[in-house]
Formats: C-alpha cells, structure tokens, sequence
C-alpha cells in the first residue's frame, strides 16, 4: 500500500486496506475486526491530518510479546498508512488463547 492508495480511498476501500495489511503481516490471524471512528472526532485538533481507527486482532504472532511489542507489530505492518492518512489507532490484541478466555 502506498501512502497515495491509502490516502485517496473510500472510508470502505481503508478498512479494507489495513485489515489486509494486518493479516499479510501477522498470519495467521484468528480474528479481526477493524473500525472508522472518525465521525467521533470530527472537528477536533488532529482530525483533518487522517483518519481514527480501533483495531481489535487475534493472532498467534503475539505469543509471549508484551503490549507493548504487540502494538509495534501492528505499527510496522500499517507503517506508511501511519505517515499519512491514520492520525490514531486504537488497538487491543490478543493471542487465540486469551481471547478464547475472554469468550467463556
């Protein structure tokens, strides 16, 4: 994804273009599920400079990493789309096994 592509789509074509950056990058991926809150923040300081996301993701790639690591993984898979066009990213991920204690 250039900076270009991800700068000139549709709200829909973006969501579309970071869940596929994430799960190229974080194979394989359980889940995820990824969210325009942009409306939210309509008029605020940052808005204009890009788009607010939430990024919910399970994925094996993040066993035995601290949050911290977790999110640097998301943050290099969307790296250029960080630059330009997604001015905050909300994340929470987890590895298949946490989630599925979330789940019962």
């Amino acid at each position: 994804m250039s900076d270009d592509t991800f700068l000139h789509a549709t709200p829909a074509e973006r969501l579309a273009l970071i869940e596929a950056r994430l799960a190229a990058a974080l194979a394989p991926i359980a889940s995820i599920s990824v969210r325009d809150d942009s409306a939210q923040h309509a008029g605020h300081a940052g808005a204009s400079a890009g788009g607010h996301f939430s990024v919910t993701i399970v994925a094996v790639a993040f066993a035995g990493k601290a949050r911290v690591a977790r999110h640097r993984l998301v943050y290099d898979a969307l790296a250029d789309a960080m630059q330009r066009g997604i001015h905050a990213l909300a994340i929470t991920a987890y590895t298949p096994e946490e989630f599925d204690l979330l789940s019962r």
